[in-house]
């Protein structure tokens, strides 16, 4: 495909002409046709949805929940599995404080790694104090990596829930998930899947992988901030209590008892997302137009090229040389990640330091911090060029002392 063409899909290289944006896992940049999508909701419409009576909120409705369908098409769900929430943070937690508050007891066992990032693990170590349920963390490979052999050593018969990453936010490693989930289901264990860095880069197939939950964000896939899905298998959704009341999730409230509504509306409190939900609809459609072969492809080639180049500038320590995705880790040897930022900055180079929340894996690889570049379909190798610029100049300015 012809890069110069998709990047003209995103107007934020018009206003930034020499921008080389490698913060991708951060945030993605917006195509034009999410922007138009938002702006025609607030320009043509702008008013609440399911309980007005006239046509400007019936067609408000309709685009507001055509925008469920879309997005459970994307990933293979049913139209009921799909909860708009604030991102895949708010998920995670809607499924620690639901799910987790409610079933998990005294002496049960639940299993995460450190990979994960904070809005994956933290919620659950919550529920394990509160609840007085063991956690457990799978150990990772030398690598970094979670195996299928290391989580058989922690899986018992106790465990009743694993929170894992399908791809960690810092190594780029994709977790064996699918093995994974099928060893947890023969426990009788739930798999809550923080999909935040795999759905914007791969397929994603919940009916294929059979996960229980899995959370992503919009604004990470081309889509509007402020919006996230929790997918959830309805069985499950519908057995789990809300967490927040009032608005449009009651069904009926009476001064001795009150009922709510079915999922997903029973986790939708208040007037929802309209304008989020429908631009991360119109993203959906945009990243299946792009084809995700093409992304894959595309991201990996420029992440290879990129740890080629960085791997011949001594002083340059890449903890992840062998990474799946486009994410590389990295830092200049005696310089904090932070002031490394500062020479990016300066040369229109658009990258992440610190720890990333997910402080558990910065830990183990003993750093209080990486420098991360990540890629997305819409980079190219001038932005290889750019960067590996950055990093030659930041290390010979803080080797200069």
């Amino acid at each position: 495909m012809d890069i110069n063409k998709i990047r003209n899909d995103f107007p934020q290289f018009n206003e930034n002409k020499d921008l080389a944006y490698l913060d991708n896992s951060a945030s993605s940049l917006k195509p034009k046709c999410v922007i138009d999508a938002l702006d025609d909701y607030y320009n043509r419409l702008g008013v609440n949805v399911h309980r007005g009576v006239y046509k400007l909120s019936y067609e408000a409705t309709d685009l507001y929940e055509e925008a469920r369908t879309t997005i459970a098409k994307f990933i293979n769900a049913k139209f009921e599995e799909v909860v708009f929430t604030r991102g895949a943070s708010a998920s995670l937690n809607l499924v620690a404080l639901s799910y987790g508050m409610r079933f998990i007891n005294q002496g049960d066992e639940v299993i995460t790694t450190e990979l994960e990032h904070h809005s994956s693990h933290m919620p659950w170590f919550n529920v394990c104090k509160v609840k007085g349920a063991k956690l457990k963390y799978v150990e990772l490979d030398k690598e970094g990596r979670i195996t299928v052999e290391a989580f058989k050593k922690v899986l018992t018969d106790k465990t009743k829930v694993v929170a894992i990453t399908y791809v960690s936010n810092v190594m780029g490693y994709i977790t064996p998930i699918r093995e994974i989930i099928k060893l947890a289901h023969e426990k009788g264990a739930i798999v809550t899947l923080d999909g935040a860095q795999a759905v914007p880069h791969m397929k994603i197939d919940v009916k294929e992988l059979d996960c229980d939950f899995l959370s992503f964000s919009g604004h990470k896939m081309c889509g509007p901030t402020g919006i996230g899905i929790l997918y959830g298998k309805y069985n499950l959704l519908d057995k789990m209590p809300p967490i927040e009341f009032g608005g449009d999730m009651a069904d009926t409230v009476r001064r001795d008892s009150q009922t709510y509504k079915v999922p997903p509306y029973k986790f939708e409190t208040g007037t929802p997302i309209i304008a989020g939900a429908i631009g991360l609809a119109e993203a959906c459609r945009y990243l299946d137009k792009i084809g995700f072969d093409f992304i894959v492809k595309q991201e990996k080639y420029l992440r290879d090229l990129a740890v080629k180049r960085l791997q011949e500038i001594e002083g340059v320590i890449v903890y992840n040389p062998n990474a799946e995705t486009g994410i590389i880790s990295f830092n200049i040897d005696g310089v904090h990640p932070h002031d490394a930022a500062s020479v990016f900055d300066n040369n229109n180079v658009c990258i992440r330091a610190g720890h990333h929340c997910a402080q558990l894996i910065t830990t183990w690889l003993k750093t209080i911090g990486t420098v991360r570049a990540s890629f997305y379909f819409y980079n190219k190798e001038e932005d290889v060029d750019k960067f590996i610029k950055a990093v030659k100049e930041a290390k010979d300015f803080f080797y200069s002392f």
